[in-house]
This record gives C-alpha cells, sequence and structure tokens, in this order.
C-alpha cells in the first residue's frame, strides 16, 4: 500500500516539474468556470488519457521482450529515444509539435460547443495526450523497465495512482489561479538542465543494456532522477532505497536454467521443467542427506522458500548422492521427511543436473530469475544474508515492485547448527581412495579383510582397530568390538554411518572417558549410542573447540563407516 501512496503523491508533485509547464495553458482556459463542470471533467479525461497511454507503452514493451531478442532491441532503441528527447529540448518539441498543433485546434472548436462537461472532457482528453509524450521522456524509465522486465498489473495500478496524484495537483493549481504557473515558469532552467543530464546518463545505460551489463542498471539509473522531496518523502515514510535490494552490485546472466531431464525420480512434486517455472524465481540447492555442509544450510533454505513462496520463489533441491546409500530413493524420502523439507527434491543419481550445471561442491545455489536465466550462484555454507538479498532482488525484478527487505533469523540446533569459529580439522574420508591421516600400522589392505591396530596419532591422524574391510569409499566391519580412534580439534565430531541391515550399538569415549556434557545428539553421557539408518551421526558437541582423543567402539558387527566431519 505504502508504495500506491508514493506513486500518488510521486504524480501529485509533477506540479513542481517543468515537464507540467506545456498544458498549464489548456487547464487554466477552462479556470472561469465552475470547477464541476469545466475543470474536473477535463482533469479526469487527462488523467485518462495518460493512463491509457502509459500503460499501453508499458504492456507492448513488456510483449516486445517476451517475444524475442528483437523485441528487447526494439525496446532499447525506445529507451533511446526517450533519452535524446531529454537531452535534446529541440528534438522534443519537433516530437511534441503535431500533438500541441492538434490540442490546440480541438480546444478552440470545443470552445463553440454548447456542453461544458463534454468540451472540457475533449480537451482533458487532448490534454492527456500531449501530457503523455511531454511526461514520456521522464516516466519512460519506468515504462520501459517495466518493457525490459515484463509488465504487470501493478506496473498500471501505479500508473493509475500517479495519474490520480498529478490531476489533484492540477485541480489545485486550477483553483488558485495563475501564481503557480509563474511560480513553475521561474523553475523551468534548472528543470532543463537535470533533464539533459538525466537524458545523457539514459544513453549511457542503452548502451550498458546493449552490451550485456547489469540488468539493475535501468532501476538505479531510475533512482537516479528522484528530487530531494521525493527522497524526504520515502524517508519519511521508511522505504528510503526499499525499491532495490542490498546486495551484489551486479547480477550478470551466467547461464540458462538446466532441463532438469535425466532426473530419476521427484520427492514432494510431479516432474518439473523450466518451462513449468516460466516467470518463477527458481533456487537450486545440490545437496546430498550426508553432508554436513549441506545440513547447517537447510535451515536457511526451507525459511527462504516458506517466506516467499507466495511471491513467486521456487525452491528445488536436487539431491546429487556421495555415497551409494544416499542413490536409495527411499533413505532420501526419509530423510526429507525427517529434516522437514517440503519443496521439491529432484533425485539426481546420475549426476544429469549436476554437469549440466557445471557444479563441483556439495551444497551450491543456483539463482534463476523469471525469465529462467542464473543470476548469481553460491558455494558452500556462510552468506546467508546475501543470498537472501539476491532472492529478493530477483523477485523484485519479476514482480515489478519490491518485496519486503527484513531477513529471516535462524538458530538451529544439533547437526544443522553453524560450525564453531575454530575449526582445526577437516573432513576425513574412511574409503581408501581419498583417506588422509592414517596412521594404523601397515596401512591398507586394498579391498580385503585385515586386522588393523590402533597406530600413535597426532592431530588429525587417524586409525582402525579390530577386523575391517577397507574399500575404496567406505570401511565395512568383519566383527564385534572394531574401533575407529581419531584425534581432533573442533567443537563437534560427526560421523557418517550405517549398519548391514540390523542396528548397531556403540560407545564412544573422550580422552578415554565417558563424553558427559560433550555427548552430541546421538549418544548419552555415557556415550552410548545405537546405529540404524545411513545417515551422519553428531558424536561430540562440545561448548568450545578442544583437541580431543575420540574412540568409538562398535559392539555388534555389520557396521559401514564412510567420513568425518567437523564443526
Amino acid at each position: 500500500m505504502l508504495l500506491y501512496i508514493l506513486s500518488y503523491l510521486g504524480g501529485a508533485l509533477t506540479i513542481v516539474s517543468p515537464c507540467i509547464l506545456p498544458v498549464l495553458p489548456f487547464v487554466f482556459a477552462r479556470a472561469g468556470g465552475r470547477f464541476a463542470t469545466n475543470g474536473l471533467p477535463l482533469l479526469v479525461g487527462m488523467a485518462a488519457m495518460f493512463m491509457a497511454v502509459a500503460t499501453l507503452a508499458a504492456v507492448g514493451g513488456g510483449w516486445a521482450v517476451q517475444a524475442n531478442q528483437l523485441g528487447r532491441g526494439l525496446a532499447l532503441a525506445l529507451l533511446a529515444l526517450f533519452g535524446l528527447t531529454l537531452l535534446l529540448p529541440g528534438l522534443s518539441d519537433r516530437l511534441t509539435r503535431p500533438l500541441v498543433d492538434w490540442g490546440a485546434r480541438l480546444s478552440q472548436r470545443s470552445g463553440a460547443v454548447g456542453s461544458e462537461v463534454g468540451s472540457s472532457f475533449l480537451i482533458g482528453i487532448a490534454t492527456g495526450l500531449l501530457w503523455a509524450p511531454c511526461a514520456g521522456p521522464i516516466l519512460g524509465l519506468v515504462l520501459t523497465g517495466a518493457a525490459l522486465q515484463g509488465a504487470s498489473l501493478a506496473t498500471s495500478l501505479l500508473l493509475l495512482a500517479y495519474a490520480a496524484g498529478a490531476a489533484t495537483s492540477l485541480a489545485l493549481a486550477l483553483l488558485a489561479g495563475g501564481r503557480v504557473f509563474a511560480l513553475m515558469k521561474r523553475s523551468i532552467g534548472v528543470g532543463q538542465r537535470v533533464r539533459q543530464v538525466l537524458g545523457a546518463a539514459v544513453l549511457v545505460a542503452v548502451a550498458a543494456i546493449a552490451l550485456g551489463a547489469d540488468t539493475g542498471v535501468l532501476s538505479r539509473l531510475s533512482q537516479s532522477s528522484t528530487s530531494r522531496i521525493e527522497q524526504r518523502l520515502l524517508a519519511s515514510l521508511g522505504m528510503a532505497g526499499a525499491d532495490q535490494p542490498r546486495g551484489p552490485a551486479t547480477l550478470a546472466v551466467e547461464g540458462r536454467m538446466p532441463p532438469l531431464v535425466g532426473v530419476t525420480g521427484w520427492i514432494n512434486s510431479p516432474p518439473l521443467s523450466p518451462a513449468q517455472l516460466k516467470g518463477k524465481v527458481v533456487l537450486i540447492d545440490v545437496w546430498t542427506y550426508s553432508c554436513v555442509n549441506c545440513l547447517r544450510t537447510l535451515p536457511y533454505v526451507r525459511a527462504w522458500a516458506e517466506k516467499y513462496r507466495d511471491q513467486g520463489l521456487v525452491v528445488i533441491g536436487v539431491h546429487s548422492p556421495e555415497f551409494a546409500f544416499e542413490k536409495d530413493p527411499a533413505n532420501v524420502r526419509k530423510a526429507v521427511r525427517d529434516l522437514g523439507i517440503t519443496y521439491p527434491v529432484a533425485l539426481d543419481n546420475d549426476f544429469a543436473v549436476w554437469r549440466a550445471l557445471g557444479n563441483k561442491y556439495w551444497p551450491a545455489h543456483y539463482f534463476i530469475d523469471a525469465k529462467g536465466q542464473i543470476r548469481a550462484h553460491h558455494f558452500g555454507e556462510g552468506s546467508y544474508a546475501e543470498s537472501e538479498r539476491i532472492i529478493q532482488r530477483l523477485l523484485a525484478e519479476a514482480r515489478g515492485a519490491p518485496v519486503a527487505q527484513d531477513i529471516v533469523a535462524i538458530a538451529p540446533g544439533g547437526a544443522q547448527a553453524a560450525r564453531g569459529a575454530v575449526v582445526a580439522s577437516r573432513e576425513t574420508y574412511i574409503g581408501y581412495r581419498r583417506a588422509q591421516g592414517f596412521a594404523s600400522p601397515g596401512g591398507f589392505a586394498h579391498d580385503k579383510t585385515k586386522d588393523y591396530a590402533l597406530g600413535a596419532r597426532a592431530l588429525n591422524g587417524w586409525s582402525l582397530g579390530g577386523r575391517w574391510t577397507v574399500q575404496a569409499k567406505q570401511a565395512v566391519d568383519a566383527g564385534a568390538g572394531a574401533r575407529i580412534a581419531y584425534r581432533f580439534r573442533a567443537r563437534d565430531l560427526n560421523l557418517v554411518l550405517g549398519s548391514g541391515g540390523k542396528p548397531v550399538r556403540f560407545r564412544i569415549t573422550l580422552d578415554g572417558a565417558p563424553p558427559g556434557a560433550d555427548h552430541g545428539m546421538d549418544v548419552d553421557a555415557l556415550g552410548e549410542g545405537v546405529i540404524g539408518d545411513h545417515r551422519l551421526y553428531q558424536l561430540v558437541r562440545q561448548k568450545q573447540a578442544r583437541e580431543r582423543d575420540f574412540v568409538i567402539e562398535f559392539l555388534d558387527p555389520g557396521t559401514q563407516a564412510y567420513a568425518f566431519t567437523f564443526g
């Protein structure tokens, strides 16, 4: 509602713009009669014609840009013409002279008509036609911006509010008499200089957009034309700077949304395609459910999906598995349910979407605008406020109106809590293909069962104890009593585990003793827990990072161990 109020007030402020001067003689020509039968019909006709012309301009521009690249070129040419009319007053006079002459003839003709209301309305129609090209160079920034981004009902309603505001200020001018007209004459010099400066700026923006520069240039240039009065008005209503969400300075086009073909299944949704998502802002979250970094970003992704769903945001989780057990649709469905994910999830078991995006990381976020263009990306954790600002900016572009700029406040717990300030230990794989820091004597026996001994461990060193079969991506115990030890420095220790089908009991120690208050969410204070599903288990959660010696012993056979992560 505030936006419509501002549009109305912006129209009312046209009374102090030199652009209004050419139409004032038509308005004051009806000042001698009663306002109800002379001035009011004139202003109604003028406002109606202005809104019609301006709306057609917005709709035509929107159709052009949606049609194809030729439409975009026509819209840019129209914007260049607006800039030239601002920069070169002589060109503007020549372009509007036919309407001025026609309006004058209509004024003379209507003076002979007996009906005051009818003649005043006709003069208003002519005045609206004249005012549209006169005001057009200024409003052209907004209208051509709508053409490039797509016209909307909101644009037409804002134009109606603008026209009503202008009619109100002209009504006051009509009632006040000739003093306002004299005052406006004295502002003509300064106003012409401002118009010329804006004209040059518009032409620079045309060149930048034609060369593929930031699509936000248009809106920032439009902001630069705001007067001091309008800026104070925005500030007083708490909307200063609200028309352009903060965030990265540019959102260049990085590519097209992938076709989402090759997906092996969908959760929470039927299959989706870019064509079905046209007009929507899309956030693609590439993740996998045992990845701790992915789990830490999920609270924010869930919050964005809920907050902006009704404003045109669609979140799609692309589940690209790291381990074999993450390819099982039943495992993924259970994880999606347990994690409270309600938005669509595409099962990317063959990495088709991953490859189409050229992705290399978990998690990865790709921000896609309403035209299906990738406009930004972010890899890994963090930068949540910046990511939400990008969502807000793309929604504002799609809607043609600002969106609320508050940022979600999240305080996740458990394995989804943000990582600690000090993490000296890094992700460590237990399978031999990517293992580092392995300290058991004799090293790995690839794909063979072997009795391992816990060796001496420095910081970030780890070892196996008991009978294990170490494979490329995992280690499988070959009997009860198998152990894994790790010397780490971090607040949290997590371990991706699974079992062969039956629950496996385990017990952990820290520096040879039960963890007590430092136990994680998947163990108790005595260090005891049970492996059920294949997933990430949080085993240690300290108040602050400390160097500790961790040992886990599996009391039943069938353990499958994949990777340590820390936080």
